[in-house]
Formats: structure tokens, sequence, C-alpha cells
């Protein structure tokens, strides 16, 4: 007959050290009820003759071992996997089959696993191993949670088709929930998770999470006990995530949260600390749950104890700066209350990572392996000396430095940007700054840039950094469409951030296009019955290889047909504008490496034929505009280009043409009283003027359009005197800009923002030029413009509507804008990341704006602002750029208005204020 010997049958769990320890004292105890019951079975079942002695653990040759079972897997790689092998000398029972065991089990496949005797031949032993797989996973439901939820449970949880499904993930997926929903104030969540068998396959089941969260836990009071020095407003506001319930808080919800409870509770000591109260400490506190509010409430009981003043303070171990030089950057005098805050700051702060503090000091100048302790040598009275021990090690140097994470980008787009070099001193200075530089490259997602230290080498003085990289989106297309001023408007837009223009003859780099080498091209088509605009540019950021320095190159084209919004386009009165632009920006080591001094020279050409709108005095004719832009930036901020949380930008511009009257011979102020330059009749006239004369092809005319005799009697003829003024243009414009950025509570950041620009003219009789000037008010955003204007927005308002308009009665143009030739603007910004993450970057808004536009110096007041508030929200995907939306309210009436604007909403796409 045929004997039989279970070993083992076990539940697999790999990912939980708890759980397999558990499994391995059930397995033991399985083992010996087993074999006691198959021991004693034998006797019974089978003639003396027939019985294996297996209960002294006899020595077998393994001859086969057999996988019965139903299985998804190859035979002989389960049994690969056991690492057992024909021939293999095996005790029965014994050690191998044991370890086979457990070598299956910590694959997490098998939800049982057992060994049986399928026969035996003289010292030959035949096994069959007989395998259960554990279900795999087929769908999940969740109930109880809003839908948009349930994808990013999934992916954190790691939910997938085909999953295997076995205890520790139902653990774990449970835990993690709970705790998720935890953390953001539902401290009664409760999760169940059951599975099914899935009928419509094989070894399949399907997955039901259950959520409740309840309501949210909110603390209803946070009560102190024993404090005098400090208000309990004090010190609840020292509790940076513990918060009782107060429906003025907008930024920080109330919620308890035990881990960050008890760094709140560290807090409140600190806030001691930096009072001079050194011993303070809290005797004991108490959290208790209201079941029927669903609050909790807090009650902390402290002993403050005496207040402390710093004593002396003396430096030990210091070689290579002197008391002195540690003394500036310690900034703590004798006699100054103790604040045990601010000592460790001045020591190490770990809040900055560039911060001006002491052990920065040494790690900036090589000293990577100093070690910097203040301790406490005596206290007497209110006093307490200390020192200052400092080990300051060795000097370290940058060995090995590597990137690894970018899969698309070329390593030299990057390894030009570090600043930490092999051989050179090690600076963590210089570490910070190649983050941000990173960072700013726009490639990689900059919350993710992980500087890792390898080979810490103390005895040799070296470290090697490997900088971990995480690549995300850096095209981008704009696909728009709609209907405006009459007609349909489509746009088409290709923007390519890391293009390889060195491959593009290569068949094999189109995946779908050459990319890696950081260069950008952008594409640009907009259209619609009465205009055209087409565009492409190019930017190299190290052009020629060796230096930084960015070329930039542009050329476009417009063409714009008269029209009216009943859709009548009229091709005989066009306006064409060729546009072409070639720029070099370097950066530059003096100051420091921070500054980029930029030049660039532009050529634009403005061809009118019979196109008379409005918009100029003449409608046929031509204007050149030939200029040389300089300009001088310095920027520091960082990290996140999308999200800056310090530093800060300053530029300042000029934008200047050649002073054509210098030396081009005419005198503009009597160009009106020249004969070429006076009104004469176009055609013959029908009916007399007003002094009773007809009026034939090519006769004089005033001002009123009356015949007149002479030329010196005729009036001056406005447009062929602007065409003679404006054929070649001539100004200069002069801007400046000051952005901030300021970490002011945890993620929250503060903006400040100004902005100034000018414009004038080298001769006063030719006067400042219509084309380039300032446009203020609205969204900001730069949609086609014919007369080359700069748009600056002030959301609140309309777009462009706080441009001055021209009062002249007798222009014309009465009442039309004619642009600002000085304008300043002034904004604040409060913004919170609602998340960072490389596919869609999210925070949320609130700002004061206040400007304002004049057409001239004499009537700029700097201090009669239009002003503005509101909320928005701003969105960032790789592959569609920013786009965002505010809601502003302007709290002064727009020109021609007498009351308050009042709300206006602006949708932005692809441009920040």
């Amino acid at each position: 007959m045929r004997l039989s010997l279970v070993i083992k049958k076990e539940n697999a769990d790999l990912e939980k050290p708890v759980n397999k320890l558990n499994n391995t004292l059930v397995l033991q105890k399985k083992i010996q009820i087993i074999l006691t019951l198959f021991i004693l079975g034998s006797f019974s079942q089978i003639k003396a003759q027939e019985r294996i002695p297996f209960d002294q653990g006899k020595k077998y040759i393994l001859a086969k071992v057999s996988v019965v079972g139903k299985i998804s897997f190859n035979e002989q790689t389960v049994v690969t996997f056991s690492g057992l092998q024909k021939g293999q000398e095996i005790t029965v029972p014994g050690e191998e089959i044991s370890g086979a065991i457990k070598k299956l089990g910590k694959l997490g496949l098998f939800d049982e696993i057992a060994f049986y005797v399928n026969k035996v031949e003289s010292d030959s032993i035949y096994l069959d191993l007989n395998i259960v797989e554990l279900p795999k996973l087929n769908e999940v439901k969740f109930v109880g949670i809003k839908k948009s939820k349930v994808e990013g449970l999934i992916k954190d949880n790691n939910l997938t088709k085909s999953k295997i499904v076995n205890e520790n993930l139902i653990t774990t997926t449970k835990n993690y929930i709970e705790n998720k929903y935890k953390k953001e104030g539902f401290y009664n969540t409760k999760v169940t998770i059951t599975t099914t068998p899935d009928t419509t396959a094989g070894n399949n089941v399907n997955m039901l999470v259950r959520v409740d969260k309840g309501d949210k836990v909110k603390i209803s009071s946070i009560d102190f006990i024993g404090n005098k020095q400090l208000t309990a407003s004090q010190l609840r506001g020292a509790m940076k995530d513990t918060k009782q319930k107060n429906v003025l808080r907008v930024f920080k919800a109330s919620k308890f949260i035990p881990e960050k409870y008890k760094t709140d509770l560290e807090k409140v000591i600190a806030a001691y600390k930096e009072k001079g109260y050194r011993d303070a400490r809290i005797i004991y506190d108490s959290v208790k749950y209201n079941k029927e509010k669903n609050m909790l409430a807090i009650k902390i009981n402290l002993e403050e104890g005496n207040k402390y003043y710093f004593g002396n303070i003396k430096f030990l171990g210091n070689t290579v700066y002197s008391d002195q030089q540690l003394n500036r950057y310690l900034g703590i005098k004798k006699g100054e209350t103790y604040n045990g805050v601010l000592l460790e700051k001045r020591i190490a702060d770990k809040t900055k990572p560039d911060g001006e503090d002491i052990t920065n000091l040494y790690q900036n100048n090589g000293y990577l392996f100093s070690n910097i302790n203040a301790v406490e040598t005596r206290t007497a009275n209110d006093t307490i000396d200390f020192e200052i021990r400092i080990t300051e090690g060795p000097i370290a140097y940058f060995n090995k430095i590597s990137v690894v994470g970018n899969d698309k980008t070329n390593d030299h787009v990057i390894y030009r940007e570090l600043r930490t070099k092999p051989g050179e001193k090690y600076s963590k200075e210089l570490l910070v700054r190649t983050i941000r530089e990173i960072g700013q490259l726009g490639f990689f997602d900059p919350e993710a840039i992980d500087p890792k230290f390898k080979n810490v080498d103390a005895g040799a003085g070296t470290v090697d950094i490997e900088y971990n990289l995480v690549e995300k989106g850096s095209s981008q297309v704009e696909l728009q469409g709609g209907y405006g001023g009459g007609g349909f408007i489509g746009t088409l837009g290709l923007s390519f951030n890391n293009f390889s223009a060195r491959n593009m003859f290569k068949k094999e780099a189109y995946k779908p296009l050459p990319m890696g080498d950081g260069q950008k091209v952008a594409l640009r088509l907009q259209a619609s019955t009465y205009f055209q605009t087409y565009s492409v540019s190019f930017s190299e950021p190290w052009f020629g290889g060796k230096r930084p320095v960015q070329f930039n190159s542009s050329i476009s084209y417009s063409k714009q047909f008269n029209y009216s919004y009943g859709r009548n386009v009229n091709k005989s009165q066009s306006f064409n504008i060729f546009t072409v632009q070639v720029g070099l920006a370097k950066r530059l080591t003096v100051p420091d490496d921070y500054f980029v001094l930029s030049q660039s020279v532009s050529y634009q050409h403005y061809d009118l034929n019979n196109y008379y709108t409005g918009l100029f005095t003449f409608g046929n004719g031509a204007s050149r505009n030939l200029a040389y832009t300089v300009g001088l930036t310095r920027s520091n901020k960082g990290v996140n280009p999308i999200f800056p949380t310090y530093g800060s930008e300053f530029s300042v511009s000029a934008k200047i043409t050649p002073p054509y009257s210098l030396f081009n011979g005419i005198d503009y102020s009597t160009l009106g009283e020249k004969e070429e330059y006076k009104l004469r009749a176009t055609a013959d006239a029908t009916a007399a003027d007003a002094n009773g004369q007809m009026i034939k092809k090519g006769d004089y005319l005033d001002s009123s359009g009356n015949k007149v005799s002479t030329y010196q009697e005729a009036g001056a003829d406005a447009a062929k005197v602007d065409q003679q003024k404006y054929n070649w243009l001539e100004y200069y414009k002069i801007k400046f800009r000051a952005d901030w950025y300021n970490k002011v509570y945890g993620k929250l950041v503060l903006r400040t923002l100004t902005e100034f620009g000018f414009m004038g003219a080298y001769n006063p009789d030719r006067g400042v030029v219509p084309f380039e000037r300032f446009y203020l008010g609205g969204d900001g955003m730069a949609n086609y413009s014919m007369d080359g204007r700069e748009t600056v927005g002030l959301r609140g308002y309309e777009n462009n509507s706080l441009t001055p308009i021209i009062t002249d009665k007798d222009d014309s143009r009465y009442g039309q804008q004619v642009g600002a030739t000085i304008y300043n603007k002034f904004s604040m910004e409060l913004r919170y990341p609602i998340t960072l993450k490389p596919s869609a970057s999210i925070y949320a808004l609130t700002f004061l704006e206040a400007g304002s536009a004049y057409d001239g110096f004499k009537n700029y007041n700097p201090f009669d602002l239009y002003r503005s508030a509101g909320f928005g929200l701003r969105v960032f995907m790789p592959a569609f750029g920013l786009l965002g939306i505010d809601f502003g309210y302007g709290f002064d009436a727009q020109p021609g208005e007498s009351k308050a604007h009042g709300q206006e909403i602006h949708f932005i796409i692809g441009q920040q204020f």
C-alpha cells in the first residue's frame, strides 16, 4: 500500500517579520503533531514487514520530486526554488524537507505546501510536492470614499490585477487606509476587507474594501495648567500641528495625530527655552475623548522653573577659526537671556541647509567630519556657562560624483550644472547650490532630488556623492479653439524643452523626437478668418558647449486683415509684421555667479496696406524697429521653478534704438510746414466746401477740409507727418523688476513683487512712438498684438482697462487707448502647495495688488494706485504647462466708471504674474 507523510501546510506571509516568526513556531508544532499521528497510525494500518522506519529519520537518495496540484508555474521551476536536487541524500524526516518548505514559503506565492512519500525503492525515495497557489486579484472595489480617491489608494497599495492576495496584503492595506485617514483627522476610521472567489476565472478573487471614516475628530480645547510666564495663546501657537477648533483658521485644520502631538509637546518646551526657562517640563498631559461630541479635550500640566541667562562661552578645539570669528557667527553675548533654541540654531540650523551657522562655516570649507557641541560647564544661581567643543577633523574632498535616474536627459547636460567637482574641497554650500541648479533645469522633479553620501572615508578624507533624480515630462502642447471677434480662432503650440538638435538626422533618436540635450524648440500657429500668426524659436543654454552662455533666436510673421464683427473680412486691407531676434545671455562670476548678463538684437518690420482702423494716424506705409536690449539679472530662487520657496530675482533692462534724429538731418518740428506733408484732396469733390468752392483732386486743404490757395495755408497731413516720424522707430525703454520668496509658516510661502517701466524719446519734437507701450490691467496674457505692446497684469480689472486714453477732443482718436509710457505695480501673494508631484503641481494663492499707468512722467504719481485683492489656483502639468484661474475684486473705478469695478475672473495659460 502507499504510505504518505504530510510534512507541512503553511500560510505564506513574507512581508511582516513577526508573522514569519509565528509561522515558524506553528510549523514546528504542526510537524510534531503530524509525525506523531502518522507513526501511531502506521502501526495499526500496515503489516510489520511493510512498515518504513520514518520515526528514526532514515537517509535516502532523492530519486524524483513530482509537483501535484493546480499550479500555473513550471514544475521544474518550483522544484528548483525548493533547493532539492535529484540524487541528493536527504533524511526523512529531516532538515532538507523543512528547508525546502521554508524556501518555497518565502516566495509568497503559495497558500499550502505539503510533501508526500510516493514510493520507496531500496534506498531511493520518490516524493510528491502538493502545492495550492495563493489566489490572485481580479478587481478591487471601494465603498465609502469618493471616486476621485480610489485611484490613489489602489496605486499606493499596489492593488494591481494579478497581484498575489495573502493575509499580509490585506493587513497592510487595511492599516494604510486607516492611518491615512487618521492623519486627516478621521480618528475613528474603520476598514473592512473581504475577498470572494471570481467565478469567471481560475484561482482569482475580487476584493471589496469598505471604508467607514466616521466624522472628523476635532480638538475642542487645549488647556494649560501652571503656565505663568507664557500665555495659553502663546503655547497653543507653539504647537504647529495640533490646533483646537477655530472657524477663523484657514490653513491649518483642527485634527489630532499622536505622533505630531508628541512633537508639539516638545515645541511647547522649546517655547520656554527660547524665553530662558531651561528647566521647563511637562508634568503630565491628558487627552480625553467625548464620544457624544466626537471631540478631544487636551490638558497639559507644566512646571516652568526659573529663568536663566548666558554666562561665559568658551570655544575649545578650534584651530581653523579664531574665537572672534566664531563669536560673530554665534551672536550670543554674556548676560543675554538664555535661549536654547537659538543656541542650537547658531551651532547647526537644521531648518536651513544653507544657514549661517558654525557647522556650515566649517562644512563649507571642507570640514565634512567636523563635530560641534555646546556643553553646559557651570550653573551659578541664574547664569549658565558653556563650552563650545569643536572636533574639526581632516579636510574632506569630493571623490566620485555620479548621477542616476536620468533616463532621457544626457549626462553632460547635468554634469555641466554640477558645482561639486571630483578632487575639489568638500562644501555643503556647493552641494545645496547643485540641487538648486538641477531643479532649475526643469527636466527633473525638484522635490525628489536626493544627493546620497557614499564611501565616506574619514581616514582618506574623501566622500562620493550620488545624485538621485526622477525625470519628469518637459515638453508641452497647446491646442485651443473657440469663437472670438466674430470668428473661429484656433491655436496650435508645441514646445520641446529638452531637445537635441545634434541628433536630428539620426533615425534611431526619434522616440518620438530627438531629446536629451537641454535645448528648447517652440513652434506656434494661431489663425482665424482675419489673422494669422506663425512663430518658431530655438534656445541653446550652453552655446559652444564650454561656457554657460545661452543662445536665443526667434522668428515670427503675423498678418491681419481689416474686419468687422459681422464677419466681413476685407483682404485688400492688411497689416503685416515680420520679426526676427537673436540674443546671448552669459552667466557672470562677479559679483557672484547668480548674475546673468543678457544682450539681444531685434528687428521688426510693420507693413500697412490701406489699413485704416484708428490704430495709427496713417494706413499706408511702413515702420521699422531695430533695437538692442541689454539686461542684468540676479536670481537665486529655488529649488522648484514652479513653486519657489526661497530666494529672489532682480532684473533691470534697457531696450534702445539708434538715435536717428542725430544724423538723419530731419527737423521734425517743422515737418508739418513742408509742402510734401500738407493736406491735399485725393479726389474731385461732388459738392462745394464751406466757402462755396469746388474741390478738385490735388487741391490744398486746411485742417477743416476747405480749399486754400497755397500750401502755406494748408493744414498738415498727420498721416504723412507720422509716417515720416515713425519710418524708423526711435525710443528707449527701461524696466525694473524685483521678486522675493520667503517661507512664513510651514509650507506657506509669501511672494512679494514690484515692477517699474518707463519709455522715453531722444527727440521731444519726434515724441514717444505709439509702438512698444505698456498696457495695464487684467490677466496680463499677451495675445496677438499689432503694435508691439507690452501687457502688464493687474487682477481685478478688465484686460488693458487701466491704460491711458486720448483726452484731446480735437484728436480723431479721442477716447481710444494710447498706451502708457510709465507704469508701476506692486503685488503680494500667499501661496500654499496642495501637491508638488511630477505629474501635476497644484497650489492655491491669495493676493493683494496695486498699480497704475500714465501717458507721461509729468502725470506720474506712484501712490495714486488701482487696488485689488482675490484668490486663485495654479495647476502645472508637464504636457500643458501652467494653467490657472483667479477671482479678483477691484476696489477702484476703472477709467470711465463711477464706482468700484468689483469682481473679475481671470483664466491663466502659460504664464505667471
